[in-house]
């Protein structure tokens, strides 16, 4: 086809910067229906682009003048979009979570398999940034011998109150979950929690910083430090414990300078600023993937995989116990 026409369904700050992508910096595909809750925000994002706009986000999905689907709707709504699209053949990007539980998280794997393509596409943007790309290209290269341990820190300079520790499970370490997955090509079978003193920023009885232990299927570590109210910047460090070498992505360092006195760099003030590059070349792999009737990068058992082990810290922070991840049959 010459042009693929994509229905966004959820125009908060994630699907308007989606539109905007598909909209000006993605080839072969134009925004042909935006769907939201809030009518007169969706009429605003469709009007910036020529878009229609439709009140149902199923008839959104089915809609004869639609090819395919990015979906940045509430979690809570995913099962239900992600199965219509599956039902209509309809290529789907579906920002995390894919589900907001296990068991319907694997049944939309199964009824994926069950269509015989594969449909759905998660967003784990980080994927298709170009430092983690390198880094998997290292590990696959085994230029620096065989990996052994993950040091990943995750830091917001600020988040909303209800980002509560549980919250900050499911919405930041579910990236170090895929990431985990992505660069070591393994499940994560175990997750634990510890708790040290909370931040003074930190609502009361919610940990903030948390360090999150993940036990791999091959007996790797990694720990990852979610600090969600540094009051600082928003910073993504990711180092590779080798065998022969470390590797380190994330270190902002590209203008270093020196000046009255000082000595120093600025960090990024939100994830679209620093991860902006890895969201429009993941939108670009899923146009390109659509046009030909499927999907690129992390699919439906990414998914799935992430909100089992996010379930299992959930648990794991709630009880202070060490929690396994038992992921079920894959199709």
């Amino acid at each position: 086809m010459s042009e693929l026409r994509v229905a966004v369904i959820g125009v908060g700050a994630m699907g308007a910067f989606h539109v905007d992508s598909l909209a000006h910096r993605v080839r072969g595909a134009r925004v042909a229906v935006v769907a939201d809750a809030d009518a007169d925000r969706a009429a605003g994002v469709a009007a910036g682009v020529g878009a229609r706009v439709e009140t149902d986000p199923i008839a959104a999905i089915t809609a004869d003048d639609v090819d395919a689907v990015v979906l940045a709707s509430p979690g809570a709504a995913h099962e239900k979009q992600v199965l219509a699209c599956l039902e209509a053949g309809r290529p789907v990007l579906c920002e995390k979570p894919l589900t907001m539980d296990e068991p319907s998280a694997l049944a939309v794997v199964r009824a994926e398999a069950a269509t015989g393509r594969r449909l759905v596409q998660v967003g784990f943007m980080r994927r298709f940034d170009r430092e983690y790309a390198a880094l998997r290209a290292l590990v696959e290269s085994g230029g620096i011998g065989d990996p052994l341990m993950l040091h990943c820190v995750h830091r917001n300079p600020a988040v909303p109150e209800h980002f509560t520790s549980v919250f900050a499970m499911a919405d930041s370490v579910v990236h170090e979950v895929d990431c985990t997955r992505f660069l070591l090509g393994e499940e994560i079978t175990a997750v634990t929690v510890l708790t040290p003193r909370a931040s003074s920023a930190s609502p009361a009885g919610n940990a903030d910083p948390m360090l999150v232990l993940f036990e791999t299927a091959s007996g790797r570590l990694v720990d990852v430090e979610s600090f969600v109210r540094t009051g600082v910047g928003y910073e993504v460090r990711t180092e590779l414990v080798a065998e022969r070498g470390q590797a380190t992505i994330g270190l902002d360092q590209n203008l270093v300078l020196r000046s009255a006195g000082r000595w120093g760099g600025s960090l990024a003030p939100d994830f679209v600023v620093r991860f902006g590059q890895a969201y429009d070349t993941q939108m670009q792999a899923f146009v390109d993937a659509a046009a030909r009737g499927t999907v690129a990068g992390p699919g439906a058992w990414d998914g799935y995989a992430a909100v089992a082990v996010c379930a299992a810290g959930v648990q794991a922070v709630t009880t202070g116990r060490r929690v396994e991840v038992r992921l079920g049959e894959r199709p």
